[in-house]
């Protein structure tokens, strides 16, 4: 990291990952902007830390509170070393029945917000030539299950963003990891989670049940959000930090057998790919 005290960006701090994450970051003696969209929720991280802390009110999906947050950042500290991309929550329901205004919804916060965050970031980490961005995405992001299709999307849209931001701003000295947590114990399966019910019978064995086990595991997932944390942490001293940090067995097991499939699959179907091309010669 480019300084002993490095300051730290986290949005969506009330609970969960961005909470234990700013409580470590601060207990290291780092300094942190610890954000949520009202500010009140993080007030008490700020506490008993001294001027180490700056909380700011954030909603991601409000382009004016974001240029406030960031420029709050820049004024109390000066810089900005990591950038952690967190706030978003899971939307599930059958592709068919899923809600339109809904799906628009979890766009805003789960995509364009980061799309937005990021952007009124880069020119700090540019001017720097330094920084980490770390973008909280999901299995999801790299498989797509029954029930949460929508939700997959917005985390495979960011994990398609994140590769070419990472072929940008690498050689600017930036560094981009996408961290993507199975089942943690965190709110997202409970208080954060919004689900469209499954009402037509031909899902109810797919994302019917998938809805139904997810609102059944709230609470008893086996991922520690303070281990995930302290993973983030270390993601920021490793002199070659990874594009992509899977987090918990479940995600390590699942991600690993959908990519070897996928490239199992491609390398089947490889004379057809290069058949597609104009003959050499």
């Amino acid at each position: 990291m480019a300084t002993d005290t490095p300051v730290w960006f986290i949005s969506g701090c009330s609970t969960g990952f961005g909470r234990e994450l700013a409580k470590l970051v601060l207990a290291r003696g780092w300094r942190a902007v610890v954000t949520a969209r009202d500010a009140a929720r993080v007030a008490d991280l700020a506490d008993g830390v001294g001027d180490r802390a700056l909380a700011v009110s954030l909603d991601v999906t409000d382009q004016a509170q974001i240029d406030d947050a960031v420029a709050q950042a820049k004024a109390k500290f000066g810089r900005i070393d990591v950038l952690v991309n967190n706030a978003g929550y899971g939307y599930q329901a059958s592709i068919e029945e899923g809600d339109d205004a809904e799906i628009r919804a979890q766009f805003d916060a789960n995509v364009f917000g980061l799309f937005a965050m990021t952007r009124a970031v880069l020119p700090i980490l540019r001017a720097q030539r330094s920084g980490h961005i770390i973008n909280i995405t999901s299995v999801a992001g790299l498989v797509g299950f029954p029930g949460s299709g929508y939700y997959a999307a917005s985390k495979h849209a960011v994990e398609g963003f994140s590769d070419s931001l990472l072929a940008e701003v690498a050689p600017l000295g930036v560094r981009v990891t996408c961290v993507e947590p199975g089942p943690f114990r965190t709110d997202w399966a409970g208080r954060s989670l919004k689900q469209t019910p499954v009402a037509i019978a031909d899902y109810a064995e797919t994302a019917g049940k998938r809805l139904d086990g997810t609102r059944e595991i709230s609470g008893t997932q086996a991922g520690d959000p303070v281990r995930a944390g302290e993973a983030m942490i270390a993601l920021t001293e490793d002199a070659n930090p990874p594009r992509h940090l899977v987090l918990g067995r479940w995600g390590y097991e699942a991600a690993v057998q959908k990519v070897a499939a996928r490239l199992k699959e491609i390398e089947a179907h490889k004379a057809a790919s290069l058949g597609a091309d104009f003959p050499e010669g």
